[in-house]
């Protein structure tokens, strides 16, 4: 044989010796006891929202219920006959509404204007008693062969919401007032009086049909729709998924101004936070509870992160990491690095190597949330002990604090960047049309961890976060 030949065999045959010498260290997996960790239930977030309605539509219904037209019994072919020495006939039309808001009162208001046709004769007798003694005048009109006159008419409603959104208005009608005086032929009699007694009765049954149609209205249906989307995940583009979670809502007194009716609503939610969808629950919207007039919002939010996208960025910072060991001469090569949580407070972390060994360890250690740096940390970084005690039989070599010095180096996780970038998402979704006619305006200003929960499925980092949310509804749906 040939030296070269020789030297080839003998690097062959001692690197299959090494090979089969070359163990794969498997210890079992660990198995945490249980303690006194506890995952506290979210507290109850307030938020305080104020909500602008657009009420174009109630007035399209006031509008609607107003007649254009108001004539007296019998027009144009017949008179009403008054006190047995006066008849008339009359037309009355009305210009458009001019509507306005203040505090729960909407006021309505109108000119209109008017024909009348009449004429008198004497009678004697009294009350129901009196009997005409000459024929009727020449019938006279006022506003036939001129200007029409002109008299303004207007309503006050106020205007409430009970807890069950119920519409609750009651319509009064303010007193007409004649811009112009109507003076008929006959004896130069101003008869205006006589017409506005007649148009406020039918004014007033105008009235009551508009209270009447108001009262009808039931806003649940409304609030039913905003509380089906306070109970939809939301999309926070890249970043996750936002449930509001609603539980309860409150209802200010309601205050109008020019075509916007102001409230401020406030619910009582425990919002969620998750990097996959959570599954979406309806609930029936509850009846509104007593509110004192608040704004802003203190909200506790569960953000839910994957053990995978955690074990993702430690194995990017460990990949192929090799650690050396001079002293016996040996080294691992990192391959890969799995964390997860079995409901104790402490994480697992599971790392694959090669090298001069192969195989899996398993470590422990305690996330903390460092609020200074805003960083997630694994402190107390050690091994299991079922894998201490496999390493002491085995492979005491691997017992070393350099594999431990270096996953404390690579396990601190920075939040700033995730919390900058949810603030931002936040707040973009924050100023968007949710759904067609509904918008919401506000900020998140401030987002701070107050809770570590690592649970067997995810860890949950616990923030709570401040800002300032409004709504505006500009199309209602009856």
């Amino acid at each position: 044989m040939k030296p070269a030949s020789l030297i080839f065999c003998i690097i062959w045959v001692t690197s299959l010796f090494l090979t089969a010498c070359s163990k794969k260290l498997i210890p079992e997996k660990p198995n945490l006891s249980k303690t006194s960790f506890i995952t506290d239930s979210l507290p109850v977030s307030e938020i305080d929202i104020p909500l602008r309605i657009n009420l174009k539509p109630f007035y399209n219904i006031a509008n609607k219920n107003v007649q254009t037209t108001y004539t007296s019994e019998g027009w144009p072919n017949e008179f009403v006959v008054s006190n047995c020495d006066t008849r008339y006939m009359y037309r009355f039309k009305r210009g458009p509404l001019r509507i306005s808001s203040n505090g729960n009162t909407v006021n309505f208001n109108f000119t209109g204007s008017y024909i009348i046709a009449g004429a008198q004769r004497a009678c004697t007798g009294s009350g129901s008693n009196r009997v005409a003694v000459t024929p009727w005048s020449p019938t006279c009109t006022c506003g036939l062969n001129e200007a029409e006159p002109k008299v303004d008419i207007g309503y006050k409603l106020l205007l409430s919401l009970k807890s069950n959104y119920d519409i609750s208005t009651v319509m009064q009608r303010l007193e007409p007032k004649a811009i112009d005086k109507c003076t008929v032929c006959f004896w130069g009699q101003d008869i205006t009086p006589t017409v506005m007694k007649q148009l406020k009765e039918q004014l007033d049954l105008a009235g009551k049909d508009i209270q009447d149609s108001l009262n009808k209205v039931n806003m649940r249906p409304q609030f039913q729709q905003l509380w089906d989307i306070l109970n939809t995940s939301m999309r926070l583009y890249n970043t996750g998924y936002l449930q509001i979670n609603p539980e309860k809502l409150r209802l200010s007194t309601l205050y109008a101004k020019d075509d916007t009716l102001n409230i401020s609503i406030g619910i009582s939610a425990r919002p969620l936070i998750s990097l996959s969808k959570p599954v979406d629950h309806r609930t029936v919207v509850p009846d509104i509870s007593d509110f004192n007039q608040r704004k802003g919002f203190s909200i506790y939010i569960d953000a839910v992160m994957n053990y995978d996208s955690l074990s993702a960025l430690l194995t990017t910072q460990l990949y192929k990491k090799r650690i050396d060991m001079e002293k016996v001469g040996r080294y691992i090569i990192v391959e890969k690095c799995e964390i997860y949580g079995e409901g104790n407070e402490k994480l697992i972390i599971k790392m694959q190597f090669s090298g001069s060994d192969n195989g899996i360890l398993y470590l422990t250690g305690k996330p903390v949330f460092d609020k200074e740096k805003n960083q997630l940390q694994i402190k107390n970084i050690d091994y299991d002990i079922k894998t201490r005690d496999m390493l002491v039989k085995t492979a005491r070599w691997l017992f070393n604090r350099r594999i431990i010095n270096e996953l404390n180096k690579h396990s601190t996780f920075n939040i700033q960047e995730y919390t900058d970038t949810l603030i931002q998402k936040v707040n973009g979704q924050i100023n968007s049309e949710w759904k067609n006619g509904i918008f919401s305006s506000g900020s998140v200003t401030n987002l701070q961890v107050v809770g570590i929960y690592p649970l067997n499925d995810h860890l949950i980092l616990r923030c709570n976060t401040k800002g300032e949310l409004s709504l505006r509804i500009d199309v209602i749906d009856f």
